[in-house]
């Protein structure tokens, strides 16, 4: 049995931490008067924090100085933490156990390409941080999604080649970011967002043990 990789993104596919994600980012730009519905949301998922807030400038036709742009990033993210701070093993999604338990069995290297910097605290909160033979996450990388860097980075970690590693995602950058590193994507979500993946489910536990080891085959 050949060893693959395996690399999974956090938010939104390990754990439903884009609630907390969408409830910090609504109070923030609110607070600056730009609406912000889950369609904005949407476009913010696997985006970094940076890019993130440049966004919601750039909705709301607003400039601000670059002390304040800091300010908000540091209120975002105080928010953010608030939430999480309180996650435990409750927070994990369905079957979520299961497929890395199977990977596990099957020596298979598993790692976290997130763009998230508060991953490493998210996985400790809801026990799961020992299940990972390599973590990538905001703190590493210089590029975000969609640019490759993240999961190539967890490629090189694993000593796994890029070809030989799975992805999984529930943005369409995290997807586009999968596909430009040459990997295999899988999307977790809805079909018509995640289109360009080369699988999609609507979550882990539509993804049966079998197509999980034809991977591993593969």
């Amino acid at each position: 049995m050949s060893k693959k990789g395996f690399i999974f993104d956090l938010d939104g596919v390990i754990v439903d931490t884009a609630k907390y994600h969408y409830l910090a980012w609504k109070k923030l730009a609110e607070s600056i008067g730009v609406n912000f519905t889950e369609r904005e949301n949407e476009q913010l998922k696997g985006v970094s924090r940076v890019k993130s807030l440049e966004k919601i400038l750039e909705w709301g036709n607003k400039s601000i100085s670059e002390d304040d742009f800091m300010k908000l990033m540091a209120i975002k993210n105080d928010d953010y933490l608030t939430y999480i701070n309180k996650m435990d093993k409750q927070e994990i999604l369905p079957d979520v156990e299961r497929v890395l338990n199977l990977l596990i069995q099957n020596n298979q290297g598993i790692a976290l390409g997130s763009a998230s910097k508060n991953a490493k605290t998210i996985l400790k909160k809801v026990s799961l941080i020992h299940n990972f033979d390599a973590i990538v996450d905001g703190n590493d990388v210089v590029k975000g999604k969609p640019n490759p860097e993240v999961f190539l980075k967890a490629a090189k970690d694993l000593k796994v080649k890029p070809n030989q590693c799975i992805v999984f995602e529930d943005s369409v950058a995290g997807i586009q970011a999968a596909n430009a590193a040459d990997m295999i994507s899988i999307g977790i979500g809805e079909a018509e967002i995640l289109h360009e993946a080369d699988f999609v489910f609507k979550d882990f536990t539509e993804m049966e043990n079998s197509f999980l080891i034809e991977l591993i085959n593969e």
